[in-house]
């Protein structure tokens, strides 16, 4: 089977040939469709991910497939059933080895596109702001790099828990994505006075923040008192540092969210949240927007629109090209 390799850190990946893997007891033989690009695939091929995988290694985080055959004495997804689902890495490969348990079935009417980049960006919104930030209906939410993969789910998310949505990004074209996404209210990231634009509309209540870096202290000044602001990634490699006389004066809170740290530590509430979110996509209320569909040799192209962040919405690898 063809297969992404990582050899070495910070080096570009091979297209290398493997053998087929053999699923063993609890495991599920998937035959990949499509893979969602993650940020965190890039800091992983630098060395810089929470999870480092010994070398050699084959990217992808998260995907879609059909089950092809379960090991012995496995319950799980039948051969034939369409999944998505996550896994440190291993997806951008024609075929992968994964825990059947882990599997979820596809809707019928979602897409192989739209389902590879569904678990890891709308499972890290949902329960970043409905667990760890408890966005309440009328609350203002204040989302950084709201065009990105996870920015926009969060912007969409946001709108269906009832929150006025502030959504900035880079530019005319990202701000309309955001917009079409549901934000209320625009703010283009490149613009001066991002602490003075956020006050002018009432401050902020819940801050989703993917960006790290001046964006995030400004927010922290513009956030209302009991305002919950959460760390959910460092896109533009500035990790901000955090005044701890602010969080007093003000009571404020902040949340580092991790989406990984929960699927380890409680796969039961992951579980939940995702079949709330499969719930909230059949209903309508969210619809992934996928920017860009790149071809199984052009992975190395998306991995340069993720590290430029020119990209909109979510990146996928197409690997096959089965309907």
């Amino acid at each position: 089977m063809r297969s992404w390799q990582v050899t070495s850190l910070g080096l570009s990946p091979k297209l290398s040939d493997l053998p087929t893997p053999i699923p063993a007891q609890g495991e599920a033989l998937v035959r990949v469709q499509a893979v969602g690009l993650n940020f965190a695939d890039l800091l992983m091929l630098e060395g810089k991910y929470q999870v480092r995988p010994p070398l050699p290694y084959v990217p992808g985080m998260e995907f879609s497939g059909v089950v092809v055959a379960l090991g012995p004495d496995t319950e799980g997804p039948q051969p034939g059933t369409r999944v998505l689902g996550t896994c440190v890495g291993g997806a951008l490969a024609e075929m992968t080895l994964i825990p059947a348990s882990s599997l979820v079935p596809m809707p019928a009417t979602m897409g192989f596109d739209e389902a590879a980049g569904f678990p890891i960006a709308y499972g890290t919104s949902h329960l970043a702001l409905n667990h760890k930030a408890r966005l309440q209906p009328g609350e203002t939410l204040f989302v950084t790099g709201a065009a990105g993969g996870v920015g926009l789910t969060a912007v969409e998310l946001g709108k269906a828990m009832g929150a006025m949505v502030i959504a900035s990004s880079r530019g005319p074209a990202r701000l309309a994505t955001a917009k079409a996404a549901g934000a209320d209210i625009l703010i283009d990231s490149e613009a001066p006075g991002l602490k003075e634009a956020l006050r002018a509309h009432g401050g902020v209540d819940v801050v989703y923040d993917a960006v790290g870096g001046p964006a995030f202290d400004e927010a922290l000044r513009a956030t209302r008192p009991d305002g919950r602001l959460l760390a959910i990634g460092f896109a533009s490699g500035q990790v901000p540092q955090v005044p701890a006389n602010l969080l007093l004066v003000k009571n404020l809170t902040v949340s580092g969210f991790w989406y990984g740290g929960y699927e380890t530590h409680a796969p039961d509430l992951v579980r939940a949240s995702m079949t709330e979110l499969l719930r909230l996509y059949s209903a309508g209320l969210i619809r992934p927007h996928v920017g860009q569909t790149l071809p199984f040799e052009a992975f190395p192209e998306g991995l340069d629109l993720l590290r430029s962040r020119k990209a909109t919405g979510k990146v996928v690898i197409r690997i096959s090209q089965d309907p």
